[in-house]
């Protein structure tokens, strides 16, 4: 009985501390808020700002009501009960049931595709393609922000007030500077059914040039005010991005109580990545070309120690999310871009099931068309996929000779995502011979 009330006593005692906390950083929060220009992107609801308070009363609740119900002296709790329970916590707390899917992959591993899984859900999904192309584009120039570390802070930054739809940290990062919160300049807006539909989309004005205007109807420039209206009006909101480059830095973003976040990290055969590089941005890979001909590659040079390097981030964030930290448990899921074009249908359905969203008549609908289209309708950026056989294109496009040096660079990548490798050209084009292994990621 001591050591109940004890733990009672201590409990009050820490939420008498976490009240007075609260009341001064309730302070300073208002002095701040007073300091900031008036015009502002809409701001995630007030409530939502008194989250550790209400999370401290709630976790107090909880210790109470299992202290009245125990039937013994002491409460003992397993590992596992403590985890489930500190999960339960910090779950959706506050997020009001809404859901936020962070898709994670790297260039032409078919994120664009994939992510129209979610961009076709319905009205009820607020989805974003891209959106930190235009802080890499910003910040990869200055030299004080070329640290790795700090450039995965302001990602993860930017995306955390997008999922709380707040586009204020974006605006900084758009080039040139939006007037008013509104931009004729969002990378690939086209992309998003939210920002392309009413009340977003505006009446189109003459003479201004929306380089990423929306394809199937004619709107005015973007008015982030409204596409911030529309974001807090969805229930759940997607982000589809290739810049993401280590797991681990998401950790704060996944913990963010107002969020409920699940990540799904899209990876693809690094063979085949190349192969599809080479002819999506043929400029830049002059030099894997100039190595297919002379049939020798040189794996000091940086081009090899980037591929290298790339492979490696992939593997560790993979790495990271499969070994179920506290911070990732049942918010992680690793998908191969080979098992969806094989079973979309079924991909889809598994990837919806993750994300506790239920699989729209919509999504399936815009699944089944845009997985059996004719070679004609595929193009380098097209989502619209005869995807089995997609799959299995770059084995005939690829010399053998940059094949080989993927597999010496990025072996221990492949190996844990059950790419298998081939030891001559013969067997790399022969499509009888499966380079997949069986594998589940669970």
């Amino acid at each position: 009985m001591k050591t109940k009330y004890a733990i009672v006593f201590i409990c009050i005692v820490g939420l008498v501390i976490i009240e007075k906390e609260s009341n001064i950083l309730s302070r300073v929060s208002d002095k701040l808020i007073q300091r900031q220009t008036p015009q502002q992107t809409p701001q995630t609801p007030l409530d939502c700002s008194n989250a550790p308070q209400n999370g401290s009363l709630t976790l107090l609740q909880m210790l109470l009501s299992k202290l009245a119900t125990s039937t013994g002296n002491t409460l003992i709790l397993s590992e596992d009960q403590e985890e489930g329970d500190i999960e339960d916590l910090g779950g959706s707390n506050y997020s009001g049931g809404r859901k936020h899917i962070l898709l994670l992959a790297t260039t032409r591993t078919g994120s664009s595709f994939v992510g129209e899984f979610f961009n076709q859900h319905g009205e009820n999904m607020f989805y974003l393609f891209e959106p930190l192309w235009h802080v890499e584009r910003m910040l990869t120039m200055a030299t004080e922000t070329n640290n790795g570390t700090v450039l995965a802070g302001i990602y993860r930054d930017v995306l955390q007030g997008l999922f709380l739809c707040d586009f204020s940290p974006l605006e900084k990062f758009i080039s040139p500077p939006p007037v008013d919160h509104v931009t004729p300049s969002l990378f690939r807006r086209e992309s998003s059914v939210s920002l392309c539909e009413e009340p977003v989309c505006t009446p189109a004005i003459k003479d201004v040039f929306e380089r990423y205007h929306c394809k199937n109807r004619q709107c005015g420039p973007l008015n982030l005010t409204r596409a911030s209206e529309s974001c807090l009006s969805k229930q759940h909101h997607a982000i589809k991005t290739v810049r993401v480059r280590q797991l681990e830095t998401l950790q704060p973003l996944v913990e963010d109580p107002r969020l409920d976040v699940r990540v799904i990290q899209l990876v693809r055969d690094p063979r085949a990545v190349l192969a599809s590089r080479m002819v999506a941005f043929s400029s830049k890979y002059q030099t894997w070309k100039a190595w297919a001909q002379d049939g020798q590659v040189p794996e000091d040079d940086e081009e090899v120690k980037r591929l290298k390097g790339n492979c490696d981030n992939i593997r560790m964030s993979a790495e990271a999310g499969l070994s179920r930290p506290r911070w990732l448990r049942n918010r992680y899921m690793l998908v191969r871009y080979e098992d969806i074009a094989r079973y979309p249908m079924q991909k889809a359905e598994e990837m919806y099931r993750f994300t506790g969203i239920p699989f729209s008549p919509q999504a399936r609908e815009w699944i089944l068309k845009n997985t059996q289209t004719t070679q004609g309708a595929s193009g380098i950026y097209s989502t619209q996929k005869n995807s089995s056989e997609q799959a299995e294109k770059w084995r005939f496009s690829i010399p053998f000779t940059l094949a080989q040096v993927v597999q010496r660079v990025c072996g221990s990548t492949m190996k844990l995502f059950g790419y298998r490798l081939v030891s001559d050209e013969k067997t790399l084009t022969n499509k009888s011979f499966n380079l997949l292994e069986e594998k589940q990621f669970y």
